[in-house]
């Protein structure tokens, strides 16, 4: 029967409007055999949270280009707990600084891929990490 297929969401918190590198991800991780969902611009907290337990997702992926990642990730961790995903593995990628990283792990982030990162690097990570 094979392994199931890993489920990913990828979404874009907030108002930014610029998905050209969320829709990168996703062909990637498509392309990789996994099945993504791709939730559109200018989701709210509530449906990112909504979204990942209506699609029984292994992995949720947040990506931000507009600097408000700072705010919206321990919103977006804390909903997920609140539905009962706080072991979901929760990555995030986009515009985001180096020395901001440490601080996005301690709210519970597995890892930050910036702009340049290979899409094979972030295939990997997930596949070697889902179920750690």
């Amino acid at each position: 029967m094979g392994n199931p297929k890993i489920r990913v969401l990828i979404a874009k918190a907030g108002l930014d409007g610029h998905d050209r590198g969320a829709k990168i991800v996703a062909r990637a991780l498509m392309d990789a055999g996994m099945e993504v969902i791709y939730t559109g611009i200018r989701q709210t907290v509530e449906d990112i949270a909504t979204a990942a337990v209506q699609e029984d997702v292994d992995v949720v992926g947040l990506s931000f280009l507009s600097g408000d990642h700072m705010v919206l990730v321990p919103k977006v961790m804390q909903k997920l707990r609140e539905k009962g995903l706080e072991n979901k593995m929760v990555i995030a990628g986009g515009i985001i600084l180096k020395h901001q990283i440490p601080e996005l792990k301690k709210m519970g982030v597995r890892e930050v891929f910036l702009p340049g990162t290979p899409s094979t690097e972030i295939v990997s990570y997930i596949r070697e990490n889902l179920n750690n």
